[in-house]
């Protein structure tokens, strides 16, 4: 009977303990959190002492603070040690909670986080101080794996933290820097200041041997650009129109820049392209870029998105996923506004066609979603949701719109919002009922494709592109003219890309005269479409084609050598040597290419093979920011070169941190299993990796 009764209390209590954490929102607002963290990046842990403010709403009879996997300890509430229960998910205080304010709770934790805080390099003690860095992503809750705090958007708090963290390095997160001090000869504790609430997801650090560069807006915001010693040269174009960018968001939403200041940091092997941790941005450092680079890809984009979100997502957050749209859609379309600043009426237009064609093709097959879905796929929170924002400003007019963004930001800054609070401040600041935008626009999965289309068509130059898009599948006698006048000066680069796409695979006179046409018109996108779709390059093009490996632009030059290696194999050793010590974009698409085809060209440098088979074989090794691996990984593969040492690291990468990594591993793993030499290497290191570095491996082949 006892044992019936203390379970019954157990699973009383438990059902208790779950609903005060979804109602605690309603009884405990956390005013503040102040917080001393130390960081032991070689063991990869963390411990701290953290001290929460708050008032007491209503009674409870508990507290929930989210904390994966802590240990904690000396807990106390108001100076007094007070009885606390610890679980998988956090800690609860136990005490009877009445109405009050400026409650203080006190803990010290330690924890070594799985996910949420990345430790980059320090397992490689051979590996130099540069390459090692530590840096943290909280979106999708996991803040809590690495700081004691609340996974929920709705709870927002002022947060004050400071770090101590091994010297040499530079530590970066939320808030004003207000201090450094030594402390000994292997730490230095760096603090930081913060004026305004945040949901916790939203903190962050980053650390690592970074230099930064200094800017400010023309409202006098501290902007700061962080960067690798080695990418000095790096600085400018990759952080280009950064100030315009902001001087932008700022006029555009008529809401100042809410944060005390602004950084950006690159990190290694991040998780997405960036992530808008409030006045920090951490991105991913392939997106670091010279000015030959920029031409093919930039940041300038994921700049934007991630710089509207402090407006956008940052002082104003969603109450929960249902209203994610409200974070994403806004970035986006804030990002392409931002970009038609900079590229253009064209560019802005032809960007919404692209992402339409997507959206459209999505909802033709049956998968299309509404913005209001809590689980909608990033297509449809980011894309259908700038388009959702464009059209909703066709709808009631440039001013009604601006003036319902403004207001919209100011009424509920630093609060929780629903899409009817959107609604209701753009219905008020047109003097429109939206019921029938909500309807088709932000409740229908379709996507209102022949809407868009007609939006499209308000563009002079997408008029002319469709009526040019029309005419892929006419023969090229029926469209020469039409072509040759896409390619005439001034030449558009879409326009002109798309007349030498349909040039693909035609051999006719008239092809290679509009081939000429598209090589003289000097455009660098024009030609990279030469480049990249003419199949089988003609003699009497073969000078201009040549000219491509001058171009500047990466893409160009990588697909110009393939193609002229490929198609003249008497003229491999020019090319090569043509190009020789050219890098390219961050994962060295150029190099990497360069040093493949030497090693199946046996006439070339013939004593340097086993040189630039032990370069590209070591682009592969586990230290190596993953872009640069999987390169590596893909070229020895098609080559068969892969050996131990590669397959090594091949094995190590099916537990890599990052999804889209750790999946080509594991695929490229699968592929060869398939082959008797490799699964008999792959089941040699069974015997010499770890258990752990070979899971994935075991799985595989025991299955």
């Amino acid at each position: 009977m006892q044992k019936i009764i203390t379970f019954l209390f157990l699973f009383i209590f438990s059902i208790s303990q779950a609903q005060n954490k979804s109602s605690q929102i309603n009884s405990i607002d956390f005013k503040h959190v102040k917080a001393h963290v130390t960081i032991h990046p070689e063991q990869k842990t963390v411990s701290g002492k953290v001290s929460y403010e708050f008032d007491v709403l209503q009674g409870t009879d508990s507290l929930f603070i989210n904390g994966r996997n802590m240990d904690f300890s000396e807990v106390s509430l108001n100076g007094n040690q007070v009885d606390f229960s610890r679980e998988e998910t956090g800690i609860y205080i136990l005490h009877d909670f009445r109405i009050a304010k400026a409650e203080k709770l006190e803990l010290n934790y330690s924890v070594k986080p799985q996910t949420g805080m990345y430790f980059i390099n320090w397992e490689y003690p051979e590996v130099e101080a540069s390459k090692k860095q530590v840096w943290t992503q909280g979106q999708g809750k996991f803040t809590s794996t690495w700081f004691p705090t609340f996974d929920d958007l709705r709870e927002k708090a002022e947060f004050d933290l400071s770090f101590d963290f091994p010297v040499g390095f530079e530590v970066v997160s939320n808030g004003k820097l207000q201090n450094t001090t030594k402390l000994g000869d292997s730490l230095v504790r760096w603090q930081f200041d913060m004026d305004k609430p945040m949901s916790s997801y939203l903190l962050a650090l980053a650390a690592g041997k970074f230099q930064k560069k200094e800017l400010k807006s023309s409202t006098g915001d501290e902007i700061q650009l962080f960067f690798k010693p080695e990418d000095s040269a790096k600085v400018e174009p990759t952080y280009r129109h950064t100030v315009q960018i902001f001087d932008f968001f700022e006029k555009e939403t008529g809401v100042p820049y809410p944060w005390q200041n602004y950084k950006q940091i690159p990190v290694q092997d991040f998780l997405y392209a960036g992530m808008e941790n409030t006045a920090t941005t951490i991105f991913s450092n392939n997106l670091m870029t010279d000015s030959i680079g920029f031409k093919d890809r930039n940041y300038v984009n994921v700049n934007a998105h991630e710089l509207a979100h402090q407006w956008f997502g940052n002082l104003v957050t969603a109450e929960n996923g249902k209203h994610h749209w409200l974070h994403e859609g806004f970035a986006t379309y804030y990002a392409l506004l931002a970009e038609r600043e900079i590229f253009g009426e064209d560019y802005y237009y032809f960007r919404l066609y692209e992402t339409a064609e997507q959206l459209k093709a999505l909802s033709d097959r049956g998968k299309g979603e509404s913005l209001l879905k809590p689980d909608a796929s990033s297509l449809t929170f980011y894309q259908k949701g700038a388009w959702a924002l464009h059209i909703l400003k066709e709808r009631i007019g440039d001013e009604a719109f601006r003036k319902g963004v403004k207001n919209y930001l100011q009424q509920y800054s630093f609060q929780n919002v629903s899409t009817e609070n959107l609604i209701s401040e753009m219905e008020m600041a047109s003097g429109m009922d939206l019921s029938l935008f909500v309807k088709d626009w932000l409740e229908q999965s379709a996507f209102k494709a022949e809407e868009a289309l007609e939006s499209l068509k308000k563009s002079e130059f997408m008029n002319q592109y469709l009526q040019l898009a029309a005419l892929r599948e006419t023969p090229l006698d029926q469209k020469a003219e039409y072509l040759g006048s896409a390619l005439s000066f001034p030449v558009n680069d879409y326009m002109g890309q798309e007349a030498v796409n349909q040039l693909s695979g035609n051999k006719s006179v008239q092809a290679l005269e509009l081939y000429k046409k598209a090589f003289e018109t000097g455009n660098i996108f024009v030609r990279q479409a030469i480049a990249i779709s003419m199949r089988e390059i003609p003699k009497n093009l073969k000078a201009e084609y040549e000219s491509l490996l001058n171009d500047e632009s990466y893409l160009t030059q990588e697909a110009a050598l393939f193609s002229l290696w490929s198609q003249f194999p008497e003229d491999r050793s020019k090319y090569l040597e043509q190009t020789k010590g050219r890098v390219g974009f961050f994962e060295k698409n150029i190099r990497m290419l360069w040093l493949t085809l030497s090693l199946v060209t046996p006439e070339f440098e013939p004593d340097a093979t086993s040189q630039y088979y032990d370069e590209l074989a070591g682009y592969t090794l586990e230290w190596n920011p993953f872009q640069i691996r999987e390169n590596a990984f893909g070229y020895l593969y098609q080559i068969a070169a892969l050996d131990e040492n590669s397959l090594e690291s091949l094995v190590m990468g099916t537990q890599h941190h990052t999804y889209s990594f750790r999946n080509y591993c594991r695929q490229l793993l699968k592929k060869l299993l398939t082959e008797e030499s490799f699964r008999q290497e792959l089941n040699d290191l069974l015997q010499t990796m770890s258990e752990e570095d070979t899971r994935y491996l075991r799985s595989q082949i025991s299955g």
